[in-house]
């Protein structure tokens, strides 16, 4: 025996039957939905004509339901009610953020006041569940799920299916420890770097990335002879705290420590490119509402931060 073929009916022609039931006329229905009454009435035919029998008999003057008709108003009407708490929870969400939020930090981060964004975001919102993974490896946002990552760099590689956002961005330079300079002797020009200690950072495949040092015109590019190479910039920041080498970092590394004579500015005249931070998402698609707020509020904080320098 042959198999009977599945009727299919469109929830949205259903949803749109059981309006213009309720409203009692094409043309209240068209007032109430926004639709022209001749979409209405082709709709509403095309349905009839799928289900095999009439839902209303029309005249010039009203609209009657048939048996079927008020039978098929009942699940229509269910569908339509269901419609309308699936938009109220979307657009609740767009108001309320909620659910999880997976972000990826570099572990460096943790001395760009994360933990007063964290904080600001937490009282802000306690119903996200924030999930935060500090690494130094640049994660797959898509493959393992992130919502956000946040990144450090001069410029992020060309990815067609991954949108960044600009958070701000940070001035450069050499510094080094007070104790390191009694030892080894304060540079006074780039080339004087040669014969000092660097401390560099690994990007990429074991590749060092160089000092590139600018004043007025005039360019500099290059590492000492002896280095000693890390992936994490916080690393190497607190081996230049502790007088190991000479270490290229931002001002928002240094802050502080160089108030209190830790760390001192190497070669001031000369400036090492600025450094941005990143909030980079996949793809073009619509953020959630907890990915905007956490970006917005980690923007706000960065920018409240740099204010008070």
């Amino acid at each position: 025996m042959a198999a009977m073929a599945t009727l299919a009916l469109h929830a949205d022609d259903l949803i749109l039957f059981a309006h213009i039931a309720d409203a009692g006329s094409l043309t209240r229905a068209s007032d109430r939905t926004g639709l022209p009454k001749a979409t209405l009435s082709r709709r509403l035919t095309a349905l009839e004509n799928r289900c095999g029998e009439r839902l209303l008999q029309r005249s010039t003057r009203r609209m009657v339901l048939t048996a079927f008709g008020e039978q098929m108003l009942e699940h229509a009407r269910r569908l339509s009610e269901e419609a309308g708490a699936a938009a109220a929870f979307a657009q609740h969400r767009q108001r309320t953020p909620r659910g999880s939020l997976r972000v990826a930090l570099p572990p460096e981060f943790a001395e760009l006041s994360l933990a007063l964004a964290v904080t600001r975001f937490h009282a802000r919102y306690p119903d996200v569940r924030l999930e935060l993974d500090l690494s130094a490896r640049r994660v797959d946002l898509v493959a393992e799920r992130f919502d956000l990552a946040v990144r450090v760099a001069t410029r992020l590689p060309d990815d067609g299916t991954l949108v960044a956002r600009r958070i701000t961005t940070s001035s450069g330079g050499l510094y080094a420890n007070r104790n390191y300079l009694r030892r080894y002797g304060t540079p006074r020009t780039p080339d004087d770097l040669i014969r000092h200690v660097g401390l560099a950072l690994v990007i990429g495949a074991g590749e060092r990335q160089k000092w590139l040092l600018s004043r007025r015109g005039e360019r500099w590019e290059g590492l000492p002879d002896r280095v000693l190479v890390a992936n994490s910039l916080g690393l190497l920041h607190a081996l230049g705290v502790r007088g190991l080498g000479i270490v290229a970092l931002t001002e928002r590394f240094t802050r502080g420590l160089a108030n209190r004579g830790e760390l001192e500015r190497v070669l001031p005249d000369w400036n090492l490119p600025p450094i941005t931070l990143w909030c980079v998402t996949a793809g073009r698609r619509l953020l959630s509402p907890q990915t905007h707020a956490f970006i917005e509020i980690l923007r706000a904080t960065l920018a409240d931060d740099t204010s008070r320098r």
